[in-house]
């Protein structure tokens, strides 16, 4: 994390491009300090240092923008700008987004809060922001073109609203969305109940992620901005497993997971081993008669979804969309499939030729997460990432709920694999298998005969003359 001067003084290595673009020393010093984060890390909460108290969230693989408080009001910088994001260790991506990172930082405030948020754009085009489900004058909506002037490459416009509702929101740009969306950006807004809610409990983890989908050929670093549904890269916050952080909480814990989708597709978000309910989307808190348990929850495109369980089943559960090509990684959409098919003659006669050449998919997708296949700079395999019990096999919007007993309170360290107490892991019958058993039972194993009918059958024919004739 940097402060404003060295934002100011070591931005060059993203921004340099956009000199032409930036703001004068003396625009900025009347202005919050424009924090960046550069990271990938899951950042700590941050704890509020003024203003009204609360229970921080926790952004995965991301930070929450610090503010200041001026004369009653907290006020925001944000920064639009290039970017260089990680994606997974050994893949990076040139996006757009805010303050250092594609998604920009999550953005915390209170009910009741007045809040002033100042958006300098250093792309090399214009923007706008749009307050996703925040109830607000209509000129501070962020439409570009209806609701207010773009802003222009170089300058810095100011929103100013009251957080009038609790909730979990969003921020993008609504000005050449399809472009700047693509690119990577967005970010999540949190309200935090001014006071006891009876619809919003108090917990004790509180988490959250945006959805977000690229397409970007392996090799390539900039996504394809006109692309509307073949994405190759499902992501949580700009990040891809192996490289998403696990949720780590201690085991009794009450738990809330906060997930928004911005791609271009539905997603049904599934959790092993526990119940949650959806206790808030970005309309507002779910009334508890309209609540029920699941183990997964359908987010479709512009929506917020809230989870809320307890975390009282100790190990590490998978946690991932249950689309199972969003839990891949880049790869063409073409590949033919080969299940079943022997290669091995033919793949003597291209290997004397190609010695790299690899087969791909003759007894199922499983092999690839092993093969030591040669890939392009800057991308990573399709399926991926170590267990304690070998290949995971997943990619994309993957990721662990991690559930400890000594997993000590506010700590959101990563506590290893978990340590299965004997007796409860799945393992190899070695016996010996007892012979099927054969039904000898007349009628069985086939369709049984049809019976004759035990006496004439009448049928009647109605004309359309109204005569009725016999048969």
């Amino acid at each position: 994390m940097t402060n404003r001067r060295h934002f100011l003084g070591g931005a060059g290595a993203i921004t340099g491009a956009l000199a032409a673009a930036s703001v004068s020393k003396v625009a900025l010093a009347a202005l919050p300090e424009p924090v960046l984060q550069t990271t990938p890390d899951t950042k700590p909460p941050l704890v509020p240092p003024s203003g009204r108290p609360y229970n921080p969230v926790v952004t995965l693989n991301g930070w929450t923008l610090p503010w200041r408080m001026n004369n009653g009001v907290k006020e925001f910088h944000l920064v639009a700008e290039p970017v260089v994001r990680e994606m997974a260790p050994g893949f990076k991506a040139h996006l757009w987004g805010y303050n250092g990172q594609s998604p920009g930082p999550t953005i915390e405030v209170v009910e009741g809060d007045r809040v002033r948020i100042f958006v300098t754009n250093r792309l090399p085009e214009h923007t706008s922001v749009h307050w996703h489900g925040q109830r607000l004058p209509n000129g501070m909506d962020g439409v570009g073109g209806l609701t207010q002037k773009t802003i222009q490459p170089g300058k810095t416009f100011v929103y100013e609203f009251v957080a009038r509702r609790p909730g979990t929101f969003m921020y993008h740009p609504h000005a050449d969305e399809m472009t700047q969306m693509a690119m990577g950006m967005m970010g999540s807004w949190v309200t935090h109940p001014k006071d006891r809610h009876a619809l919003i409990d108090e917990v004790d983890r509180d988490f959250v992620f945006l959805l977000n989908a690229y397409d970007i050929d392996p090799g390539a670093y900039t996504p394809k901005i006109m692309t509307m549904l073949d994405f190759n890269l499902w992501s949580w916050n700009s990040r891809i497993f192996p490289g998403i952080d696990s949720l780590n909480v201690r085991l009794g814990d009450k738990v809330r997971i906060r997930v928004g989708n911005l791609t271009m597709t539905n997603h049904p978000i599934h959790l092993h081993g526990h119940e949650f309910v959806v206790t808030g989307t970005d309309g507002g808190p779910v009334p508890k008669a309209a609540r029920w348990p699941e183990v997964t929850t359908d987010v479709a495109v512009g929506q917020m979804r809230q989870l809320d369980f307890v975390a009282d089943e100790e190990g590490d559960w998978a946690f991932h969309c249950h689309k199972s090509h969003h839990t891949m990684n880049a790869m063409g959409h073409n590949v033919p499939t080969m299940i079943g098919v022997d290669h091995r003659k033919v793949v003597r006669d291209i290997a004397a030729l190609i010695p790299d050449y690899m087969v791909m998919g003759e007894r199922g997708m499983a092999d690839m997460a092993e093969m030591e296949m040669p890939l392009p700079d800057n991308t990573v395999p399709m399926m991926t990432g170590e267990g304690p019990f070998g290949s995971v096999e997943m990619g994309g919007m993957f990721s662990m709920l991690k559930v400890r007993r000594d997993q000590p309170r506010g700590d959101y360290s990563n506590p290893g694999w978990f340590k299965h107490p004997a007796g409860t892991v799945a393992y190899e019958f070695t016996g010996q298998l007892p012979g099927p058993q054969r039904s000898s039972a007349p009628g069985q194993g086939a369709m049984p005969p049809l019976a004759a009918p035990t006496k004439p059958v009448e049928v009647r024919i109605r004309k359309p003359s109204g005569h009725e004739g016999r048969h």
